[in-house]
């Protein structure tokens, strides 16, 4: 296929930024999106020209730090993947594609289509830690038995893997589908018990520190979401958070 892409550039967060243009021919429909970066990338580098920067890690689906805004959705035009999981088929020959970053004013533009994602490292920081020993004098694990519902439901909130499409999707730019994962991950087990109640409000109040925006249920969120974190994640973070509030009373 023969393409062209629009991309951002933009050589740091108090740079204005601006799009570029560049042709790529010879595209394979086989090819991950990721891979035609590359190959982009390539030929910038044999003219002599800086490299598109962007980020990327593990091209597994995994790691969620390929964070891509392509043709106004995150991570493209396909649902529950990542960026590296795209494939160029999912393209058509002549085809314009618009490439960005993240637009978030809590993931300011490190360079080109790198944001820094820290605030949401800061926000699980806050949640703390379990104080239940999970290491060295472990207990069996049938010595704490857990409804299935439950550790099913522990482990789907678990499989967030923080790359921030909800962010970037949701028009407030509001985190609460990753801070409700991280929340009901522990919620819902009992390890997670003791230290609840300080856990969801410390997280709830770096959250809004860090300038994320509110939610309004719209629910793009849940449907952006490479790993398919459920709304339903959010009303049990509120829960949470109400009944913390008023027993911190």
């Amino acid at each position: 296929m023969n393409l062209t892409l629009k991309i951002w550039r933009q050589n740091g967060p108090k740079d204005k930024g601006r799009m570029e243009t560049y042709p790529i021919s010879d595209v394979s429909p086989d090819m991950s999106f990721l891979e035609m970066l590359d190959v982009l990338n390539e030929s910038l580098v044999a003219k002599r020209e800086e490299p598109v920067a962007f980020d990327h890690d593990c091209r597994e689906g995994i790691c969620g730090t390929c964070s891509l805004h392509i043709n106004g959705e995150a991570h493209g035009p396909d649902r529950a993947i990542t960026t590296c999981q795209l494939h160029m088929r999912k393209f058509k020959e002549g085809e314009t594609i618009y490439i960005e970053p993240w637009r978030a004013k809590a993931f300011p533009v490190i360079k080109d289509l790198i944001v820094d994602r820290e605030a949401f490292e800061r926000i699980q920081q806050a949640g703390g830690f379990v104080s239940v020993n999970t290491s060295g004098n472990t207990q069996d694990a049938n010595n704490l038995p857990i409804p299935k519902v439950d550790a099913d439901l522990a482990f789907d909130a678990a499989a967030c893997i923080g790359c921030g499409a909800c962010v970037a999707t949701c028009k407030n730019a509001s985190a609460m589908l990753f801070v409700s994962a991280k929340v009901s991950q522990f919620a819902l087990l009992p390890q997670g018990k003791v230290e609840a109640k300080e856990r969801v409000l410390n997280m709830v109040h770096q959250m809004d520190l860090e300038g994320f925006g509110s939610c309004t249920n719209t629910g793009a969120c849940e449907v952006e979401c490479p790993k398919e974190i459920s709304l339903d994640n959010i009303a049990r973070l509120n829960r949470e958070y109400l009944c913390a509030t008023l027993s911190s009373e």
